[in-house]
Order: structure tokens, then C-alpha cells, then sequence
């Protein structure tokens, strides 16, 4: 699985970006170390090797949800608001249904 390790310290949170057997603790002994974010800095930084995280999805890892929507950010985009973006196309699809029924 390849899934966000938190380091940093407290109220100060950076993450790896590890590939890691699912039944680890979330910080435990990884396999490899794809990449880094850092949510704190203007706008958020993302390191991903993804020549590497490619790999180990074709040998059967799987993305954990928040680390596939950080890959699937394009390289030049902002990671803040493209995560922003994402999260808030569910909200606004599941608006209209709302007001339908209601009706």
C-alpha cells in the first residue's frame, strides 16, 4: 500500500509518502520512500517519484484515497487548490439531487 506517513513535530505535520505492507502502523519500518508534502508551506509542496509509485502500482500496491488525489494533481497545478477542487465536486453534484427530492 502506498499510504502518508506523518513526521514533523507536533501541530507541524509533514509526510512521506511510503510504500508500506497494509497491516504496518502507520509509521512503521516502510519498504521505499516515494515522495514528500508538506501542507504548511504557501501553497502546499509535493515531491513524488513517480516513475517509482507507477512501479509499484504495476506490482499490485494500491493508492491509500489521499494520496491518489495528491497523484492525480498535475505536476504545475497548486496542490491546495487542486485538492480544494476535488473535494468540492461531490459537494456540488450532491446539492441538486438534494434540492430535487425535496421538491
Amino acid at each position: 500500500m502506498i499510504r502518508l506517513a506523518r513526521v514533523g513535530a507536533r501541530k507541524q505535520p509533514h509526510y512521506r509518502v511510503v510504500v508500506i505492507e497494509k497491516d504496518r502502523a502507520r509509521n512503521g519500518r516502510s519498504v521505499e520512500v516515494v515522495g514528500t508534502y508538506n501542507p504548511r508551506t504557501t501553497p502546499a509542496s509535493l515531491d513524488l517519484k513517480r516513475d517509482r509509485i507507477d512501479f509499484w502500482v504495476g506490482n499490485g500496491a494500491r493508492l491509500s484515497e489521499r494520496v491518489g488525489k495528491l497523484y492525480a494533481v498535475p505536476v504545475s497545478v497548486s496542490v491546495v487548490a487542486a485538492v480544494a477542487e476535488r473535494a468540492a465536486e461531490p459537494a456540488a453534484q450532491q446539492i441538486p439531487e438534494a434540492a430535487t427530492e425535496l421538491a
